[in-house]
């Protein structure tokens, strides 16, 4: 009689995966002449639940007032999302560039409430789509092969409730919010 499992793939699903960090490519050329935070275009209206929607409705986007930085925490109900006009129903296309100071590999984590998409220096690094509460998106890995500007790009959006966005990351030993002082655009 056959085996009904083969123990050996079983195992082999239980272990943990390691995924390779995802290699950053810098910006080339390099900006020179950046002005602090975070360009970001926001588009309004109803629906809102999936990261399609957003880019849907980002098609007829406006310039809003740049970012700060990568540093809004869950707010109350009623609060404007990020520093666009309004609370709910509000998708943001996000734009600009992000400094590391050093090369190597370093962790990094997004909070978002509700859906967010974003890219560092070409690859991926979060995708966290739906509605959903303040929430980590979970540790992505990244390599940077050296020291300077990558560009940043990022759909987000806010449905109805509370609203956060923010970005942590493990450059000096410990997880702690990314400083608005290396975003530019």
């Amino acid at each position: 009689m056959k085996p009904l499992f083969n123990l050996a793939l079983i195992a082999a699903m239980d272990a943990p995966a390691f995924a390779e960090p995802v290699k950053l490519t810098p910006a080339d050329p390099q900006p020179t002449d950046l002005t602090p935070g975070l360009a970001v275009s926001y588009a309004y209206g109803a629906g809102g639940r999936t990261l399609a929607e957003a880019e849907q409705k980002l098609r007829d986007a406006t310039p809003g007032t740049p970012l700060v930085g990568l540093s809004y925490l869950d707010g109350s109900d009623g609060e404007n999302t990020l520093t666009a006009t309004k609370a709910h129903k509000v998708a943001a296309a996000i734009s600009g560039y992000i400094r590391f100071d050093t090369a190597g590999t370093f962790d990094i984590d997004f909070f978002s409430n509700d859906g967010l998409q974003a890219s560092i220096g070409g690859q991926e690094v979060v995708l966290f789509d739906g509605v959903h509460s303040c929430e980590p998106a979970g540790v992505t890995q990244v390599e940077v092969s050296s020291p300077g500007w990558y560009a940043l790009e990022a759909t987000y959006f806010q449905r109805k409730g509370s609203a956060c966005l923010m970005m942590d990351w493990n450059v000096g030993g410990e997880m702690e919010p990314v400083p608005d002082a290396v975003f530019g655009h």
